[in-house]
């Protein structure tokens, strides 16, 4: 299939490791995203840990898991049930381990978690333990616990949230943050089960649970599966909302329209759905509104697709070599593979006709401006043009985000100039996302190209010139002289000057200063004009060129048996266009023959070394003769 199929794909440089075997053991690093590998060798009592080097230790039994603490400074091994031994890897501390057992009688550690370089939480079935490690005192000290029967536990390094699955039916879910050598219990929330098991047993698993955080706000996402029985048998995704102050609630609903086995991912603020069966993902924006459906209950953004195929044989997501982690990782233990997953934006384009619905999702999303850009020019060209209601509507959103900037950096400098207020905290620079598309933006890459195109009707131009303006004054925004420009040359160019007159008086246009040249146009009209202003109007037209468009204009206004004919032949001439020359050359030979009887220039006129240019590139011959009678 072509690249245009594929809006998913995985980073073009994986991070390799030793894959997963019979002597081998991998385990992922969640707060470092990074896979640890142990060879384990029984015949020489040694095995060995690799991340980015090799460390060897004493073979004391089988590793559980083996994680790093943030920055890979101290490394934490679990071997039993019991306890988790830790050696330093900071500079100039020996690499000797110590050893720290739960303080829980009778208790099993379920695992561990790094919540900061030398923080630790030991997760084990009867609560949890938050640890600081002393790497020079080689020990640990306990700073809080919890007791509280777990059955399972999952865990988000970018909040330092740990997620407690409690009580018989595992779907009562108590949240604990850490912070700074702070352990905070937050509020918890209960996931509706499809079926309520009798007797009561274990019903949730972590398989069905992913924590992320989307849009600056941290969820919980759980994979609901119906019963056949339901009317609806098809899964769900559930998105519980987790503050870090007050209780959870239920948001969102994902419908998946079909069943089996599912993993998840959240790829720039994206839910990604993986389906094992068919091999195929889809991805879901829980800002975008479904008109027909409830509120926040979302179907998929695009069709289902693969994954871009990788240039190692691989198959697609597939549980028995595949092995998903959040946000957006992806394993392949088996072929030893870490890669991040990654949304195309190019092939969205085509897949999502609804321009508006296609610019809100664009907008949302990192590297999407010259998406954007490209979005904005193929609907004002081609077979895929659009209306302009749709031109417009896309104008105001790009428009209102671009607003919204404006003012954010607006607040920031008075705050700024105005110094900090007592009690308020530090405000930080608004950051210029891609998704800010300004004016400079628009005319760069898509409104000067398209005044220039000859197969696009001109009042189609003009009116989305016009409609863009219109979106920005909707929004206070000053339009840039240069957009007015656009606009003046455009109706020179077709000759529209009854329509710039109506622009003018309406005050459609701009009569700012930099636009002087407009306000006499507009004088002009509307007859008031001073005697010089269209000789200004003729200069800029020439400055920029537009030999022609500077005839047609004098000679609307009835001045053409008054200009200067040098000034046009040498404007003609520097413009590099023979054939422009000549038409140049001989409007002027017909003026002089209508005024004097004569094709020839008066010696006053100045225009010798044109007459020369003009047989060195036509011939003598060319030159009008003069009539006889």
């Amino acid at each position: 299939m072509s690249e245009e199929h594929y809006y998913l794909e995985l980073c073009e440089n994986p991070v390799q490791f030793e894959n997963a075997s019979s002597v081998n053991n991998v385990f992922f690093d969640e707060a470092n995203k990074q896979m640890s590998s142990n060879p384990h060798s029984h015949a020489s009592g040694r095995s060995y840990t690799y991340i980015h080097f090799l460390h060897r230790m004493d073979d004391k039994g089988e590793v559980k898991c083996i994680k790093f603490s943030i920055g890979n400074k101290i490394l934490a091994v679990q071997r039993t049930p019991k306890s988790v031994d830790f050696i330093n890897f900071i500079p100039d501390y020996p690499h000797l381990e110590f050893s720290q057992e739960c303080k829980m009688k009778n208790a099993s550690i379920l695992g561990f978690c790094w919540t900061n370089w030398n923080e630790i939480v030991f997760i084990t079935d009867q609560g949890i333990e938050f640890y600081q490690v002393l790497p020079d005192k080689r020990s640990l000290k306990l700073l809080k616990s919890q007791s509280i029967n777990v059955n399972w536990y999952m865990y988000c390094p970018e909040t330092a949230v740990i997620l407690l699955s409690t009580t018989f039916q595992g779907n009562v879910l108590q949240p604990f943050a850490f912070k700074s050598g702070t352990m905070s219990k937050m509020s918890k929330f209960e996931i509706e089960l499809p079926v309520v098991p009798k007797p009561a047993k274990l019903n949730l698993s972590e398989r069905d649970i992913a924590v992320a955080n989307i849009y600056g706000q941290l969820y919980v996402m759980y994979l609901k599966h119906h019963s056949r029985t339901t009317d609806s048998p098809c899964a769900e995704v559930i998105l519980y909302q987790l503050p870090r102050e007050g209780s959870c609630k239920k948001t969102n609903v994902l419908k998946l329209n079909t069943t089996g086995k599912f993993a998840l991912n959240v790829v720039d603020n994206l839910v990604v759905v993986h389906h094992q069966s068919t091999q195929t993902s889809i991805i879901f924006d829980i800002k975008l509104r479904e008109p027909d459906c409830a509120l926040n209950v979302h179907q998929p953004v695009l069709p289902p697709r693969s994954i871009h195929p990788y240039r190692i044989p691989l198959t697609g997501i597939d549980s028995s070599s595949w092995s998903v982690f959040q946000p957006d990782i992806i394993i392949s233990a088996s072929e030893g593979y870490q890669w991040y997953l990654q949304v195309k934006l190019p092939p969205t384009v085509n897949l999502l006709q609804d321009k508006g619905k296609l610019i809100d999702f664009l907008l949302r999303r990192r590297d999407c401006k010259m998406v954007i850009l490209s979005v904005c020019s193929q609907m004002l060209n081609g077979e895929d043009k659009g209306s302009l209601p749709v031109v417009a509507t896309v104008f105001d959103k790009l428009n209102q985000v671009f607003k919204e900037y404006l003012e954010a950096e607006q607040t920031y400098t008075v705050a700024m100039e105005s110094g900090p207020s007592r009690g308020s905290a530090a405000r930080e620079r608004p950051v210029r996302t891609q998704a800010v598309i300004d004016q400079s933006d628009m005319y760069t890459h898509v409104l000067s190209s398209f005044t220039e195109k000859k197969d696009v009707s001109h009042k189609f131009i003009i009116a989305v010139l016009m409609e863009y303006i219109r979106s920005l004054n909707q929004v206070q925004i000053t339009v840039q002289h240069y957009l007015y420009e656009l606009v003046i040359k455009t109706l020179v160019h077709h000759s529209l000057f009854y329509m710039l007159h109506q622009f003018l008086q309406y005050h459609v246009l701009s009569d700012s200063k930099p636009l002087v040249i407009l306000c006499r146009i507009g004088c002009f009209f509307q007859r008031i004009l001073l005697s010089t202003a269209n000789d200004e109007i003729v200069e800029v037209l020439l400055s920029k060129q537009q030999v022609l468009g500077a005839l047609r204009f004098i000679r609307s206004v009835g001045g053409n048996d008054n200009i200067s004919a040098r000034k046009f032949l040498d404007a003609a001439l520097q413009t590099a266009d023979q054939m422009l020359f000549y038409t140049i050359f001989r409007f002027f030979e017909q003026r002089n023959l209508r005024l004097r009887g004569s094709p020839s220039f008066n010696p006053g006129e100045h225009c010798e070394e044109h007459v020369v240019y003009f047989k060195q590139v036509f011939g003598e011959q060319a030159l009008m003769k003069q009539a006889t009678v």
